[in-house]
């Protein structure tokens, strides 16, 4: 058998397998099954109206410290060398995470809702 006649004769049988699945899941489905939302539930709302997204407050503050910790370990092995420039630098960065901590604090990024 040529190598065209026997893609051609994969390609029917992936169509005619394709067709056939589709209308067996066609006739098998009703409409709570085939509704678009909640399995046949209607929405509430429009799907484009706004929300707010509770977690993100917190989320910052875990980067804020998780960036932190990733600059602290590497810091370690460089104080050994620079000694109090690096300190100095540590401290600064600190300065500027804790702002950012006293930011969420102002906002309520600590409160459970």
């Amino acid at each position: 058998m040529s190598p065209f006649l026997i893609s051609a004769l994969s390609m029917a049988a992936a169509a005619a397998l394709t067709l056939a699945l589709a209308g067996m899941a066609r006739a098998a489905s009703t409409y709570p099954q085939g509704a678009p939302y909640l399995g046949g539930g209607t929405a509430r709302t429009h799907a484009w109206q706004r929300y707010h997204f509770r977690p993100y407050p917190m989320t910052m503050v875990f980067i804020a410290f998780e960036m932190e910790m990733m600059f602290m370990y590497p810091w370690a092995v460089v104080f050994v060398t620079e000694g109090l420039k690096a300190m100095m630098e540590m401290g600064m960065f600190l300065a500027i995470l804790s702002v950012g901590l006293l930011y969420g604090w102002r906002e309520g990024a600590f409160r459970w809702q």
